[in-house]
Order: C-alpha cells, then sequence, then structure tokens
C-alpha cells in the first residue's frame, strides 16, 4: 500500500475526502465527489464516480462500481445525483449501484446491510437498514425494501416494488408486486407462503406479536377475501398493536397491489399450526 492506505496503483482524485484510515485497493478509481467516513475499505479495482458518500466503516468488495450513470433512458446527461450508502454495509465483489435519474436525487442504502457478489442496485432505489440481498439479485428502478428484509439470490423486482419490513423473498423469484413486511414469498410469480416466523424471532419480536401476525396473514391470505374486505375484517378481529398496525398500512398503501396466495393447502400457516411447529 501506498501513503495513508492508498495502493500506489490506485488513482484518487485530489477532491475526494477520505476519512482517517481509509484504504484504497490496487487499480481503483476514486473519483473527485467521492466522501468516505471512518475505516472505509475499498477493494482492488473498485470505481466510485459521481457522488458517492460511504458512511464510516463501510467495505466495498473488489471490482464493484458505484455511482455509475443510470439505465434509464430518461435520465438527461449532466443530472447531479448520487448514491449513499449507510455506516459498516458490506457491498461485496462485482456489485454494481447506479446513481439517481433526478436532480439531487440519491441512491440510498442503509446501514448494516450485506449486498452480496454480482447484485445490481438500480437508480433511485432506497434500502433500509440492515438489508441482505444475496447473489446476483436484480433490484430495478425505484424499488423500496424496509429494513431487515432479505431478497434471494437470482431474484429479479420490477421497478416501483415495494418489500416490506422483515420480509423473506426466496431465491430466484419473480416479484411483481409489492411484498407485505413479514411475510414470505417465493415463485414465479412470487406469492405469500407464509410468515417470516424465524426471521422476526431472531429479530427479537415478542411471541405474541408473532401470534398477531400469524392471525394477520390467515386473515389476509387464507379466507380468500379481496384486500379491502380482508383489512376489515384484520381491524375488527385483532387487538391493535405496532406491528399488525404497519401490515395494514403498508397493503393500504400499495399502488402495484400486493403478492396474492400460494395454493393448496400445504402452502402457508395451516389453522391449527402451533408457532414452535412453524419455527422446528
Amino acid at each position: 500500500m501506498g501513503t495513508e492506505g492508498i495502493h500506489a496503483t490506485a488513482i484518487v482524485a485530489a477532491t475526494a475526502r477520505l476519512g482517517a484510515g481509509t484504504r484504497v485497493g490496487a487499480w481503483s478509481v476514486v473519483g473527485p465527489e467521492v466522501e468516505a467516513g471512518e475505516g472505509v475499505e475499498v477493494g482492488n479495482h473498485v470505481t466510485l464516480e459521481g457522488p458517492v458518500v460511504l458512511g464510516p466503516g463501510v467495505r466495498v468488495g473488489h471490482g464493484s462500481v458505484l455511482g455509475g450513470l443510470p439505465q434509464d433512458l430518461k435520465y438527461r446527461p449532466g443530472t447531479v445525483s448520487g448514491v449513499r450508502i449507510g455506516a459498516r454495509t458490506v457491498i461485496r465483489e462485482h456489485v454494481i449501484i447506479h446513481r439517481a435519474t433526478t436532480a439531487g436525487g440519491w441512491t440510498e442504502i442503509g446501514a448494516d446491510c450485506l449486498i452480496m457478489a454480482t447484485s445490481h442496485v438500480a437508480h433511485d432505489c432506497r434500502l433500509g437498514d440492515g438489508v441482505i440481498v444475496i447473489n446476483y439479485a436484480g433490484i430495478t428502478g425505484h424499488c423500496e425494501i424496509g429494513e431487515r428484509a432479505t431478497i434471494g439470490g437470482l431474484t429479479g423486482l420490477a421497478p416501483f416494488t415495494r418489500v416490506g419490513a422483515y420480509a423473506y423473498v426466496g431465491g430466484c423469484s419473480k416479484v411483481t408486486a409489492d411484498v407485505p413486511p413479514f411475510m414470505l414469498v417465493d415463485g414465479n410469480p412470487a406469492v405469500v407462503h407464509a410468515v417470516n416466523v424465524v426471521g422476526l424471532r431472531r429479530a427479537g419480536v415478542p411471541a405474541e406479536e408473532r401470534r398477531r401476525l400469524q392471525d394477520a396473514y390467515r386473515i389476509l391470505y387464507r379466507r380468500g377475501l379481496p384486500p379491502g374486505r380482508a383489512l376489515d375484517q384484520l381491524r375488527q378481529e385483532l387487538e391493535p398493536g405496532p406491528w399488525v398496525t404497519r401490515l395494514i398500512e403498508f397493503v393500504v398503501a400499495t399502488r402495484r397491489g400486493i403478492c396474492g396466495p400460494a395454493h393448496g393447502r400445504a402452502a402457508g400457516i395451516a389453522p391449527e399450526a402451533e408457532e414452535d411447529e412453524l419455527e422446528g
């Protein structure tokens, strides 16, 4: 490594602002509008161009490209926009994250995320804290992913799709509608199979709230009701609580519709099932 952790072969613009302890690997290019917090690690053959803001402790894997021009025909050359990455997020090898399309806009990834190798996060996306994106996933423009959601490998999201908090999207899924928070979806097209009980338990959600979400799932997906009527029954039958309220608010706000139910008795939660059985 060269002076102050910068490899001798790296090209770092004079106006780039690098925090204390930042390291830049061999043959990487750091543009003039890049800002990196303390302890950032940039691997080999990385390109950071346009306004790119890396929070403290961010790690960028070999061969990644952050801040490149968006793949959108509506983008006008010269539009100033950028990419923001939250603290301690890990971006693995050959990930591509494009800048936003509108002036002053940002493609944003929260803190403590893991974006695995060869994934793509397109222009104007917003990912919450703790999101995991597994290898080869493609997140197209304007998607929103809530905190601690997981996107499976080789999964594709249609533009403007929302994925709710704590949701789990299985690998190789095709997501063309909004994924309600706390749910587990899978398939082509993706459908809802169950509540993401294991993820909620790992996140410390109390057992009572998990069971209430399971009751909400049964009403929303097992009674064969249109979403509007199902929401009415949710409000009438379940005690109010922050987690169910958040689910209701997400469904009310959807513009693309929500993922439908899986068909067949084998899918989803059987009415008589106990939570311990589901988690086992």
